[in-house]
């Protein structure tokens, strides 16, 4: 067995945790840095009323306390399941350096985790959409984006 294989043994342990433990659905993630799981996370969604809780945000959020740092840089994603379209999002903001999956969206969609619509959806304009996006107050908005654009002590991510 290789070393990505023994991890992603891992995040099918922590999916299965989720299923046993009624938490939410079948699926885990782990965030490795060099040899060392420094994240972990299961489906929560149902046990703590977050659609967000998806096992890679929660792992995310884990690794990066562990860490101390809001990006995952040199780290490695482990997850039991091809990510969701929000999920593939805030991997990449967390920013690993590579990304393994078990389970296709295919297999997820056959057990009622379908993402298809989704999907769709992100490839519509707004005015095609199902849930309608609408912008107001931009002239207002701007004003702050002005504010952290000349801000001198930002921090940049």
């Amino acid at each position: 067995m290789t070393r990505e294989e023994k991890f992603m043994i891992e995040a099918i342990k922590m999916s299965q945790k989720g299923v046993h433990e009624n938490e939410g659905g079948p699926f885990g993630c782990i965030v490795v840095k060099g040899d060392k799981i420094v994240g972990r996370g299961n489906n929560k969604v149902t046990s703590t009323n977050d659609p967000t809780a998806h096992a890679e945000v929660v792992a995310i959020r884990d690794a990066c306390k562990n860490i101390g740092a809001f990006q995952l840089d040199d780290c490695e994603i482990y997850t039991s399941c091809e990510p969701c379209p929000m999920c593939l999002g805030a991997i990449y903001w967390a920013r690993p350096k590579v990304i393994y999956y078990a389970n296709t969206r295919g297999d997820a969609a056959a057990i009622g985790f379908d993402d298809s619509m989704i999907y769709e959806e992100m490839s519509k304009s707004y005015a095609d959409r199902k849930i309608p996006i609408i912008s107001i107050s931009r002239n207002e908005a701007l004003q702050v984006f002005k504010e952290w654009k000349e801000k001198v002590d930002k921090t940049l991510y």
